[in-house]
């Protein structure tokens, strides 16, 4: 990990084009360390996709960590195999973005804490305020805490890919740029874009699935969908079931 934390600038991740026709897609919203809202909501969709034929696909949209209560145990369940008959592909978020860049060395503890990171800190038995009181430098508090976060956390984080893009629909965390190619996209954008997605959306050409902002409800607009209700202080969390080009929300 400490040679890790020294690594420069992160690597452009991943962006899948799949053949999703016959498939039963749930694409589940922000999950901010909400373990049990997860676990509630895996259990809905298993109950609804028993009805369905055909392939099962669960789609992560992103932000697994941060502000809520559980963010290594999300990790864990995440980087575990997914329900029996699903295939499970979990998107980047900002938040695991940031959270990479400051065990990578890219960016200090300050960074991060201002996403949230206290809570997922507190997750993995880390107080940080505690750490001032016992160590001298920063770089002594960086060491221990990058020590602490178990490789295997580490290496879901860079594994995850950015956008899954398909015929008729586009999966990522934050939005796009609708008048830019999707391969001059850059990842800062797909995990952080807001006002100029909202603002162009009107110009999609097929439906962003996508989260970042939170909403009262899920909904669309447009070609937008939104399915992000703020878990991590609603208890809200919310799937988008995509079967034969008609979407439902299953919401805990």
């Amino acid at each position: 990990m400490l040679g890790a934390a020294r690594r420069g600038a992160a690597e452009k991740r991943p962006r899948l084009r799949l053949n999703l026709k016959d498939t039963a897609v749930y694409a589940i919203g922000d999950v901010h360390g909400c373990l049990d809202e997860l676990l509630a909501l895996e259990s809905v969709i298993q109950r609804d996709a028993a009805e369905l034929p055909g392939e099962k696909l669960i789609v992560m949209i992103g932000d697994y960590v941060d502000r809520g209560p559980a963010s290594a145990q999300v990790l864990d369940h995440l980087a575990a195999a997914p329900p029996p008959g699903f295939r499970r592909i979990c998107l980047t978020g900002n938040h695991e973005m940031v959270m990479l860049d400051y065990l990578e060395g890219r960016i200090g503890l300050m960074g991060w804490l201002t996403m949230g990171a206290e809570q997922t800190l507190l997750s993995y038995g880390i107080d940080h305020e505690r750490l001032r009181t016992v160590y001298r430098t920063e770089r002594q508090i960086d060491d221990v805490i990058r020590e602490a976060i178990p490789a295997q956390h580490v290496a879901f984080l860079r594994s995850l890919p950015i956008m899954v893009e398909t015929p008729g629909f586009l999966f990522v965390h934050a939005g796009i740029r609708p008048d830019l190619p999707l391969d001059r996209q850059s990842d800062r954008d797909l995990v952080f874009i807001r006002e100029d997605f909202f603002k162009a959306a009107h110009r999609l050409t097929r439906y962003v699935v996508h989260g970042h902002t939170p909403v009262a409800e899920a909904r669309r607009d447009g070609m937008r969908v939104d399915i992000d209700t703020g878990a991590f202080f609603t208890g809200r969390l919310t799937a988008l079931r995509i079967w034969q080009n008609k979407g439902r929300y299953f919401t805990t």
